[in-house]
């Protein structure tokens, strides 16, 4: 980072900043120019706020030179991150895009039994399925807690499906971590720290979704949180941004696809029912984000969509669900990315090839 002094600064002006990066364990190196003083900072940067130092006087200008999140930055972590499950599935690198499918939330075991039936027919590996659940409004459907996720794990078992599902709140991080594969961070919890920083503390992957208004720094940002804590098993989710269009629940940002695998080594999915907010737009832009080149979707799906106690206008029935995976073998089959499915990818040439660790 690099302190742009104003034309004509004073040297009282330039010792007063110089003296409080060093005052907070900051090491200043000062470069005097013809017209104006550059002051270079070296190390850290966490004794020093950049507003604070903008609004000094004399100073025109703090540039940051590097980014502000290490851990999550391609710069540092030029290879891609590639997190392998107990039996060997791969999510992130080369490793053939997954879909996560399943139900907003657990309502019973028979909705659950019956759409981990469909999924598992389809080839996917992957349930997703909210136990907890974090609603806009107090008097809606709050998930069955605990129980939801005991069903979720007699499920697991059943149809030998990969868990995903969300945690909201930091002292439940170790028990739901008991019973799922991937522990998921939702949009609203995306700048939770105190519970970013308690999964920070696990070993098991988590799905970090991004915040409804968040930029993509402040998503590596959160992401960071969790890296420090000494969890690299990150994976982001793009689940649509708030804009000035109406038409839809929220603006699905298919740029962030690229964007994140320039800027970071970790691997990203897409969501695009909670984009979308309706089921007939979920499966144009799945098969959008797998030409875009995501590591994987996630979707919502549900035996009777009309009835779900939550989210069933973007969830698709059992017949969209079948349809639209057909469609992303398609689309991944065109743009060279394999999908995972069944134990197997489709390969470019269109044939089915076994993944190495699995049955």
């Amino acid at each position: 980072m690099i302190i742009i002094m104003q034309r004509g600064a004073t040297e009282p002006q330039i010792e007063q900043l110089t003296q409080h990066l060093t005052s907070r364990g900051v090491r200043a190196e000062r470069l005097t120019g013809k017209e104006q003083t550059v002051i270079g900072i070296v190390g850290g940067s966490g004794g020093y706020d950049i507003t604070a130092m903008s609004a000094m006087p004399g100073v025109q200008e703090v540039v940051r030179v590097s980014s502000p999140y290490r851990l999550t930055s391609r710069a540092a972590h030029p290879e891609d991150t590639v997190i392998t499950l107990p039996d060997g599935t791969r999510v992130g690198g080369d490793a053939p895009s997954i879909v996560i499918a399943g139900p907003c939330s657990v309502e019973s075991e028979d909705q659950l039994r019956r759409t981990a039936e469909t999924v598992r027919k389809a080839g996917v590996r992957f349930m997703r399925g909210g136990a907890f659940k974090p609603r806009t409004s107090p008097y809606s459907f709050q998930g069955l807690g605990f129980d939801g996720l005991e069903l979720l794990k007699k499920v697991s078992r059943e149809f030998d499906l990969f868990i995903v599902s969300e945690v909201m709140e930091p002292a439940h991080v170790p028990a739901i971590q008991e019973f799922t594969d991937i522990v998921q961070v939702g949009s609203r919890n995306m700048q939770n720290y105190p519970l970013l920083r308690q999964i920070g503390n696990i070993r098991k992957p988590v799905l970090l979704k991004r915040g409804a208004a968040a930029t993509i720094e402040e998503w590596l940002m959160a992401a960071e949180y969790i890296l420090a804590g000494g969890n690299d098993k990150v994976i982001l989710c793009e689940r649509g941004i708030r804009s000035f269009e109406t038409t839809l629940r929220f603006t699905q940002d298919i740029s962030a696809v690229p964007v994140i695998k320039k800027m970071s080594h970790l691997p990203i999915l897409v969501d695009p029912s909670h984009a979308t907010g309706r089921r007939d737009m979920v499966s144009s832009m799945a098969r959008a984000a797998i030409a875009a080149g995501a590591d994987g979707i996630m979707v919502e799906v549900h035996p009777d969509p009309d009835r779900a106690l939550s989210d069933g206008a973007q969830s698709l029935t059992f017949e969209l669900f079948e349809e639209m995976m057909g469609e992303l073998v398609r689309v991944a089959d065109a743009v060279n990315r394999p999908l995972l499915v069944d134990g197997y990818h489709y390969s470019p040439s269109g044939n089915r090839v076994p993944v190495a660790g699995l049955p």
